[in-house]
């Protein structure tokens, strides 16, 4: 059995980091951890080939050298995947599709020959029974789900880490949370679900053995949803391990606000390698973080929070939703001058949009608001419902947000307000020969041929002979900024 597992484009949205990717020449942000997983699911006598279409152009011949094509994909990937599917059933191959998109609208779908949903763990197994006894069924649905202590280490032997600019691995599945507009409780479930200290050493062993040294993303949806067992056995063993391995990784993740509570998890995070955390911040309208759910944001000082976690040696990346019902107009200034002022120089900014399966999904679904599927990309100036503010309003209020927060002199002022106040417990000045093109790359792109090449200049020179520790942290954000102004320029 011939099986090719095809990882559909991503378009280029903030989330891709396109722009960024080429200053250090690389082709895609992160390999396809779910399609990984899911080759090392399979029989082991069948063969595999897997092709991420965001690195490599999936070709005719590689469709039909196999017996069934894998497709997995995000809703932002759906219409590649579409494509795809297509270009299989008119090469006569029968197309197996799973993962987040199909698993939310798996009607949308009629045409695929084997629809196998939910988490590969439960159904995967089956699917591939039925087939070696000739018999595979059309649809696959698992009920409860999957225990991941027993997940097997990803297959890393079929992609080539050149491509990419991190790794990734998965620690836990699940949030404990439940925000109406959220839609990982909806697939993955409240209760997280934790691989074993072993499973983690091996999979970083299994990174490491590729030859791979730099970034390391931990994909959890909420990286502290089990805090106990962080402490007692996961951040001591990675800890441990990044010793015995000279620190070759640098690790970031997603987690919820409340991390910035609990000084001791911050500081074993820290001594474990994580550099970074994503922050789902949302807004700053009580209002409307009442509404949509986000109670463990509610009645936070939020910029206090932010410093916390700063201070402890993380930087903080943060997330934004403007379009809830609740949100006053004054909002966009609010917004602006709070990411200003918190130094959070990763801001992503996007509309409210409502995933299938959500709460939020289903009130607008019952309130006549709900227009169409949401497409998976909230930055595209579109929602997919009829908001309570004025439409106009809202995307002329959005637009003012990213114009002020990528504007190069606000932008960099953030970037040097961050810088001068970061005092990491250990240096974060990282070094590759990849890194020096990106340098080199960064000064005649952005610091000769870009308009902010003034701002880019000081910003250099300052943090060269101030924050020489910060050095490759300021050209980072640099070239991040460079990629975010690009994006946002293309959506007007």
């Amino acid at each position: 059995m011939h099986i090719l597992l095809v990882y559909p484009t991503y378009p280029d949205t903030f989330w891709s980091f396109r722009h960024a990717l080429k200053f250090v020449s690389k082709k895609a942000s992160f390999p396809p951890l779910g399609l990984l997983t899911v080759a090392s699911l399979l029989p082991p006598a069948w063969k595999r080939e897997l092709v991420d279409m965001n690195v490599e152009a999936l070709t005719d011949q590689a469709i039909r050298r196999a017996d069934y094509v894998f497709v997995s994909a995000m809703s932002v990937q759906s219409a590649s995947a579409d494509d795809v599917i297509r270009r299989c059933r008119e090469l006569h191959v029968p197309v197996v599709a799973g993962g987040p998109h199909f698993t939310s609208s798996p009607e949308l779908y009629p045409q695929v020959d084997h629809l196998v949903l939910d988490e590969a763990e439960m159904t995967l197994p089956e699917f591939c029974r039925d087939v070696e006894n000739g018999n595979p069924k059309p649809g696959y649905r698992a009920e409860g789900w999957a225990d991941i202590a027993s997940t097997p280490v990803p297959q890393w032997d079929l992609i080539s880490h050149r491509h990419y600019s991190s790794m990734n691995i998965q620690y836990s599945r699940g949030c404990p949370f439940d925000c109406e507009f959220c839609d990982i409780t909806v697939l993955y479930g409240r209760k997280p679900r934790t691989k074993t200290r072993a499973q983690i050493i091996e999979e970083l062993d299994a990174v490491y053995a590729t030859g791979w040294r730099g970034p390391l993303f931990f994909v959890d949806d909420n990286f502290i949803g089990n805090k106990a067992k962080l402490k007692r056995d996961i951040l001591p063993a990675v800890a441990d391990w990044m010793a015995e391995h000279n620190h070759p990784f640098y690790l970031n993740t997603e987690a919820s606000i409340n991390l910035a509570d609990d000084p001791e998890l911050m500081t074993m995070m820290v001594r474990a390698g994580f550099e970074a955390v994503f922050v789902g911040i949302e807004t700053l309208h009580e209002d409307s973080l009442v509404s949509c759910g986000k109670k463990v944001n509610e009645g936070r000082d939020l910029i206090a929070s932010v410093r916390q976690l700063q201070r402890a040696g993380l930087e903080v990346q943060g997330g934004f939703i403007v379009g809830f019902d609740e949100d006053p107009p004054s909002i966009f200034e609010r917004l602006t001058d709070f990411i200003q002022e918190s130094g959070i120089v990763t801001a992503m900014v996007g509309l409210l949009n409502a995933p299938k399966g959500t709460r939020l999904h289903r009130r607008l679904q019952e309130e006549g608001r709900l227009l169409n599927d949401f497409n998976g990309n909230n930055t595209d100036f579109a929602t997919n419902f009829i908001p309570r503010m004025d439409e106009d309003s809202l995307l002329e209020g959005y637009r003012s947000v990213l114009d002020a927060i990528y504007a190069p002199p606000n932008y960099y002022d953030r970037v040097r307000r961050f810088l001068k106040t970061f005092d990491p417990p250990k240096k974060v000045f990282h070094f590759n020969p990849g890194y020096l093109a990106a340098l080199l790359r960064s000064m005649v792109v952005i610091g000769i041929a870009g308009k902010e090449r003034l701002h880019y200049w000081r910003l250099f020179f300052w943090s060269l002979f101030r924050k020489p520790q910060l050095f490759s942290l300021a050209i980072l954000f640099s070239i991040y900024g460079f990629h975010f102004r690009k994006v946002s320029d293309a959506a007007a």
